[in-house]
């Protein structure tokens, strides 16, 4: 979003008076805690006690200021953790009151009407981070110069700011992107990039630098690439933060990744799997063992996916252990092991360690290599369920490249009990949803059977406060489950190319076109989305 108030707007936006208000007020009025239905006049001189980016994560305003006791409006004045934090911060004895949703984004954007981009803005014209050549001579700046510029108070809240308002608008990744005249920010968000108003260029390599602080990486390397990690605390979660950078013509290129164990959907109705395709996944999962794998590109959720199978197949009396690179999200009760290669740990030697360890489900991050290939397929074969992940078009396909990595026919046949490939694509805005008559250049798009779903009307998002203009909320995947039965087992082990192995899959197969279509004529989605999302997986008629 363009604007921080609006994003604090939208991410209040869900907190309704009559959904969460009245227990918050209720609890308010126990504890004995004031409650303010409209939004007060705030002391100027209160607020300055407390940064934007710091009242934006604790969702705390300060609002008046008597002698050493500071009163501040909370969007939940029962978080006392945050209310410790404000207290040490301000160095002020904190008196708490609650406050009305809506009311608290009008206080907010009433105190602190502010942006990332405002802020990066009203550095530029402060001068004083970088000497005007450094727009046009990145070179010329050393590596001393560059600390110095990122530990500015005022930068870091910068960094900060740009970041919350990230999650704030459901972000799962922010690029900064250098080039000859600008630097440009992009927020990733379901999954389609949107451009943030740029800051001016000479911030680059303290903005830049500034993260590769927070990360932990060499600010005086920039012409390698680099990872590295951040942790925030966030309205009382932990977001991990993986960052990355490039090295390019005009500066280093970063992007980082946001991964909210929050937001994360470990049940498969979240996900948008249908009744049919989850009884198929139970009935995989449910095997002792064997070899299951989700396939597609990278960013399909493959992952997400896989971690939905494991919660619902957690059971305490089970050893679950995964291999990962890295580590996306933890999840409890299962032992979870990060691939390290400098140290010689790779999904291989993790692999054939994970198996001394008497597991009886292991989840392999990839299966990349033929050693990794022979390993999973014999730990299948004695007595495990494994699951992986591979990157191919459809479902079928991971048949074929198994036995390109190496794999035997016979013994591919023997293990694999299931596969799943799956997409993504964007939920439409449910509070700003409308039908509407379908469009002829959509029409000549879809065949006869599709079109007969949809009754010449489809449903499209007109955009509203709640999904920020865009008609579209959350993300959703696009599935194809197959399960291996009798006669597909036998056209494997004989090795038959992927065209024969369709013509002979069993009525419960349904490709994740028309999975996708099924759920556009839903209105959960449209069908540019299906049709993105699915455009180089063809349709089995």
């Amino acid at each position: 979003m363009s604007d921080l108030s609006d994003a604090i707007a939208s991410a209040n936006g869900t907190v309704t008076r009559t959904e969460v208000a009245p227990p918050l007020r209720e609890r308010c009025e126990a504890l004995g805690i004031d409650w303010l239905d409209k939004a007060p006049a705030a002391d100027d001189e209160a607020v300055d006690l407390l940064d934007a980016d710091v009242a934006v994560r604790l969702r705390a305003v300060p609002i008046g200021l008597s002698g050493r006791r500071l009163t501040v409006a909370m969007a939940d004045p029962t978080d006392l953790a945050s209310v410790d934090e404000l207290a040490a911060m301000t160095a002020h004895a904190i008196r708490r009151v609650g406050i009305e949703g809506a009311a608290f984004a009008e206080l907010m954007r009433s105190a602190y009407g502010t942006t990332a981009a405002r802020m990066a803005q009203s550095l530029a014209d402060d001068g004083g981070l970088a000497t005007p050549e450094a727009e046009h001579n990145l070179d010329a700046i050393e590596a001393d110069d560059v600390h110095r510029m990122a530990e500015q108070p005022t930068l870091i809240n910068l960094v900060n700011l740009l970041l919350l308002e990230a999650i704030q608008s459901r972000a799962s990744d922010v690029h900064i992107e250098p080039f000859e005249s600008e630097l440009r920010v992009k927020y990733r968000i379901d999954g389609v990039l949107v451009s943030q108003q740029s800051p001016p260029k000479h911030l680059q390599a303290a903005l830049i630098g500034r993260v590769k602080i927070m990360a932990n990486m060499n600010i005086a390397e920039r012409y390698v690439p680099q990872d590295g990690h951040i942790t925030l605390r966030f309205e009382g979660r932990k977001v991990d933060i993986r960052v990355s950078t490039v090295p390019t013509l005009y500066g280093e290129s970063v992007v980082m990744r946001l991964l909210d164990k929050s937001s994360l959907p470990l049940d498969l109705v979240s996900l948008g799997m249908s009744e049919r395709h989850r009884e198929l996944i139970d009935r995989m999962i449910a095997k002792p063992h064997g070899l299951v794998l989700v396939t597609g590109p990278t960013g399909s959720g493959k992952t997400t996916s896989l971690y939905a199978a494991l919660s619902k197949l957690y059971d305490p009396r089970k050893k679950i252990i995964t291999i990962e690179d890295p580590v996306e999200y933890e999840l409890e009760g299962i032992n979870q092991i990060p691939v390290n290669p400098k140290r010689g740990l790779t999904f291989a030697t993790g692999l054939r360690a994970i198996l001394r360890q008497d597991p009886d489900v292991v989840f392999v991050g990839e299966i990349r290599d033929a050693e990794t290939v022979d390993i999973a397929i014999r730990s299948a074969l004695t007595g495990h369920l494994i699951f992986s992940t591979l990157h191919t078009n459809d479902a079928i396909s991971s048949i074929g490249r198994l036995v390109d990595m190496g794999a035997e026919p016979f013994l591919v046949a023997s293990v694999v009990e299931g596969l799943m490939a799956q997409r993504l694509g964007r939920r439409i805005c449910p509070k700003c949803a409308v039908r509407r008559p379908m469009p002829e250049e959509t029409a000549v798009r879809l065949t006869e059977r599709e079109l007969a779903a949809f009754g010449g009307e489809i449903t499209i998002g007109e955009g509203c406060e709640e999904c920020g203009g865009s008609g579209f909320k959350g993300r959703m995947g696009f599935f194809e489950v197959i399960r291996i039965g009798g006669p597909l087992r036998a056209a494997i082990a004989a090795n038959r190319p992927v065209i024969e192995l369709k013509s002979i899959l069993g009525d419960d197969y349904i490709t994740m076109r028309r999975d996708g279509i099924e759920k556009a004529a839903a209105g959960l989605t449209t069908v540019d989305e299906v049709l993105r999302a699915t455009q180089d997986v063809d349709e089995l008629e």
